[in-house]
């Protein structure tokens, strides 16, 4: 029976796409694939009909959905990073169920967590943050309330910003509400991408840093104490090693 797939292609690097959304896009009869944010080399050599839905709208994505299943085709619908982030699949999801039309969502790497992978460190740092808060600041598309970026800043958790480098200095003021102001910050603009920036500051002087680099779109925001992980030792460790640790699999030395 013939499916819509919804894939993550990853954050550019075209490496970093999975294996079953490798597979699945080259058995495809459709592609569309989501504009200027996919890396094309991934497109390259496949023997589908081929959309970019960057002129698109959803009437109109859902009408070649739509026509092509019930064509017995299938479909490869292709979505930046990790499709659960920001993909804008579930108004999508909700007119494929309503028509009665079979889809199934394969995972991708996240931009945000490629960002990390770049960095060379973990965001999860023992004693230091153990939670990592994935967001964005309002702009066109709004914000609850009950996330705000000031309310969410006194948690001092690891914050993945995305979507918002536009409005840095808005954001740094946001998030000074509560964050010292010598926090850690990154950002990453194009992660995995040849042409990727990094930029490295802090609360205090990010914004302009981030003015002088150009940098207006297509970057992350990394935030918290955290990120001081790949600069310099935090002398933390997790439990799980500890030679004094016992566990299921190994008891600990006294």
């Amino acid at each position: 029976m013939a499916k819509v797939y919804f894939i993550g292609a990853g954050p550019g690097d075209p490496e970093l796409i999975t294996l079953k959304g490798k597979r699945l896009l080259e058995g495809a009869d459709v592609i569309i694939y989501a504009g200027s944010l996919v890396n094309k080399a991934l497109l390259e050599g496949l023997r589908a009909v081929i959309y970019d839905s960057a002129a698109m709208t959803l009437d109109d994505v859902i009408r070649v959905m739509e026509k092509t299943v019930c064509e017995d085709r299938n479909v490869a619908r292709l979505h930046t990073g990790d499709p659960a982030l920001y993909g804008a699949i579930s108004e999508q999801i909700e007119r494929l169920i309503a028509l009665g039309i079979n889809y199934e969502v394969i995972p991708g790497v996240s931009s945000g967590l490629a960002g990390a992978a770049i960095l060379g460190q973990e965001l999860t740092i023992p004693e230091i943050s153990q939670t990592v808060i994935f967001t964005r600041m309002a702009g066109k598309t709004p914000v609850p309330e009950t996330e705000s970026l000031s309310g969410l800043a006194q948690h001092r958790a690891t914050m993945v910003i995305f979507l918002s480098v536009g409005m840095i200095e808005t954001l740094r003021d946001e998030l000074l509400k509560g964050y010292p102001e010598y926090t850690p910050v990154v950002v990453i603009q194009k992660a995995t991408w040849p042409e990727q920036k990094i930029v490295r500051g802090t609360l205090h002087d990010i914004a302009g840093k981030v003015k002088e680099a150009g940098i207006s779109k297509t970057a992350l925001i990394y935030v918290g104490e955290a990120m001081k992980a790949s600069e310099e030792s935090l002398g933390k460790t997790s439990l799980l090693y500890d030679k004094a640790f016992t566990h299921e699999y190994r008891r600990g030395s006294e």
